[in-house]
């Protein structure tokens, strides 16, 4: 076999397997071509290939990690980011910034309104950041919910049933602080999520999610129409 096949393939399936974790750091250049008795020059072009199909992460002279595995989440739903992290294996933990009580909201979430800034956590690190508006005309016993312990979207899924729901889709490029609160690099790529949600007509709730390019991906399966 191809001696940078061999290597790509062998480091592959240990990810794989899950012998090597999400954030495990993988052998050097020099170790693996010592291991397999071959050029470094062959080991990179190995790792090139296991970087460029998403198993692994280059870092400039910190090294090659495994990288941290993509949350898929379908387009047509309302999804629930505590589910989906958890469903890819990694902790998901919840992180309460602020809770503020708004008399006018916004254009998306008029009238006496709840808003609400957090950040989503996955294996440890900051996966997505949330700034919600809840519509207290709406949702009224919001006022007594304990979004430090549970995120406003898990509550809200689990309490208030929803009609109607509209996403924006876009990719941006963060702040300097919202790359900061991210753990990624200023000019890296974010997906922005927009979503409105109506409950008979009426808003329910108003979300921006900002979440690293590099974690998160949106899917969506259909068949043709007749």
């Amino acid at each position: 076999m191809n001696p940078a096949r061999r290597i790509r393939d062998e480091i592959a399936g240990a990810i794989r397997s899950g012998e090597w974790r999400p954030g495990d750091r993988v052998p050097t250049e020099q170790e693996l071509a010592a291991r397999y008795g071959c050029a470094r020059a062959t080991v990179s072009k190995a790792l090139g290939e296991l970087a460029a199909s998403g198993l692994v992460e280059r870092r400039r002279k910190a090294g090659t990690f495994v990288a941290q595995p993509p949350v898929h989440s379908a387009v047509m739903t309302v999804p629930d980011l505590a589910e989906l992290i958890a469903a890819r294996g990694e902790a998901y933990r919840w992180t309460l910034l602020s809770v503020e009580h708004e008399a006018e909201g916004e254009d998306n979430c008029p009238g006496p309104a709840l808003r609400i800034d957090g950040v989503h956590m996955a294996g440890g690190e900051p996966f997505a950041l949330e700034r919600r508006f809840i519509a207290l005309g709406e949702v009224p016993e919001a006022m007594g919910a304990d979004f430090a312990t549970e995120a406003p979207g898990t509550w809200l899924l689990g309490h208030i049933p929803w009609t109607q729901a509209r996403h924006v889709i876009r990719a941006v490029t963060p702040t300097r602080r919202e790359a900061a609160a991210l753990s990624t690099g200023a000019g890296a790529a974010c997906l922005e999520l927009d979503r409105t949600t109506w409950r008979a007509g009426r808003v329910v709730t108003h979300v921006r999610q900002l979440f690293r390019g590099d974690r998160f991906d949106l899917v969506a399966e259909f068949n043709a129409g007749p």
